[in-house]
């Protein structure tokens, strides 16, 4: 390991106290390509986490630009040399690898790459992740333009004591995000009882006094007056607490995973449990700002649970896409539709009124396309930050 820029027993230890130091399973991911990448000399490093549909939950990169790994387009799919490693658990050296058998191209704007390490990151029997690297820098006195040094058997062994404080790294932070969301759990459910016990003191007030005022009306018009404005203040604080719950209890899917992966999950678990076929597409989003986001989500949760119990629709299709520096989100359904005339009447039943108001508050707006006979179209548009 003589002339590696990192080697030896310091860059060894180097590289597993930068895995252990993080807790974020998306920070493990990148300390553990980088570190790689470092150690082994490597221009390329990647590490995809397997999904269960064929494809990788999350695919991690090290020695590209986000400007070309944007270029390069969607995450690759579990075939060829990639598949190898996640199902078969062999480690795979190869001085070309496009000239390998399971060798399938890549995108055009993809780096050109030859020889290649890869193997599994494995935790007992199950496998966590496929770690790879390619073009191996060789020793500046041997470097020319046209060749590289390949990898190594000694490269194999150490990426090998690498993978497997990687898989202790990666488990314990799986377990740390997993106690975070206990405990997540936990504070939203006190919350909840809080917010019963709260709520519902608040209601039973202004209930009596509601009462109280109307007994009043007639015999003692001054008094009654009084009670309605109690009633007045007890409804504004009633109205606070619901609006403090809301903000805190804003879900957590949203914050860990982002609109279009909780979007995405939530049409997946509503067309398995519906007759209805309900669909999901995006193209060109970015990041939002959070109340933004969480308002698109309610809307989104609020326009398909219209279409799916009232519309009678047999197709329902969400999409999500980029306008400007923000963002549109449609709803659409095939389902028997309403008069947008008695759009006032329908608007309270159909929760209309709601998702205006969330559009509103951040800054957006909604529409209601619909006709008798001919689907309902619920659009909304926010204007990003």
């Amino acid at each position: 390991m003589s002339h590696r820029p990192g080697s030896g027993l310091a860059a060894v230890s180097s590289a597993l106290l930068a895995m252990s130091r993080r807790l974020e399973v998306r920070d493990v991911l990148k300390t553990i390509v980088a570190s790689a990448r470092e150690l082994l000399d490597a221009e390329y490093a990647a590490l995809g986490v397997p999904d269960d549909h064929g494809g990788f939950a999350q695919f991690v990169v090290d020695g590209v630009s986000d400007e070309q790994w944007r270029a390069i387009g969607p995450l690759p799919r579990q075939h060829g040399i990639l598949a190898a490693m996640l199902h078969e658990e062999k480690t795979e050296r190869l001085a070309d690898v496009r000239r390998d058998p399971r060798f399938g191209g890549w995108p055009s704007a993809h780096p050109d790459m030859s020889d290649f390490l890869g193997l599994p990151v494995r935790d007992g029997d199950e496998t966590l992740a496929a770690l790879f690297l390619a073009n191996k820098r060789c020793p500046r006195a041997e470097s020319s333009r046209d060749r590289r040094c390949g990898f190594t058997e000694e490269d194999e062994e150490l990426l090998a004591i690498l993978a497997q404080h990687a898989a202790i790294a990666l488990t314990n932070a799986r377990l740390y995000e997993r106690s975070r969301e206990l405990t997540i759990a936990e504070e939203r459910s006190r919350l909840a009882h809080e917010l019963h016990d709260a709520v519902s003191q608040k209601l039973f007030s202004l209930r009596l006094t509601a009462q109280a005022a109307a007994a009043l009306v007639d015999r003692d018009p001054v008094r009654a007056k009084g009670e309605l404005q109690q009633v007045a203040a007890l409804a504004a604080e009633a109205a606070d607490e619901l609006r403090a719950a809301v903000v805190e209890l804003r879900p957590a899917a949203l914050d860990e995973d982002g609109l279009v992966h909780t979007l995405r999950n939530h049409v997946q678990v509503l067309d398995r449990a519906h007759s209805a076929e309900v669909t999901f597409g995006t193209s060109g989003i970015r990041a939002l700002p959070a109340a933004q986001e969480e308002a698109l989500l309610r809307v989104a949760q609020e326009a398909l649970h219209n279409a799916l119990r009232h519309s009678g629709a047999e197709r329902v299709g969400v999409a999500l896409a980029r306008r400007g520096q923000g963002a549109v989100l449609s709803v659409t359904d095939n389902g028997k539709g309403f008069e947008p005339r008695t759009v006032r009447r329908a608007g309270r039943h159909l929760g209309l009124v709601s998702m205006r108001d969330r559009a509103s508050g951040v800054g957006g707006r909604l529409r209601v396309k619909s006709a008798p006979g001919q689907g309902t179209t619920i659009e909304m548009e926010v204007p990003g930050g």
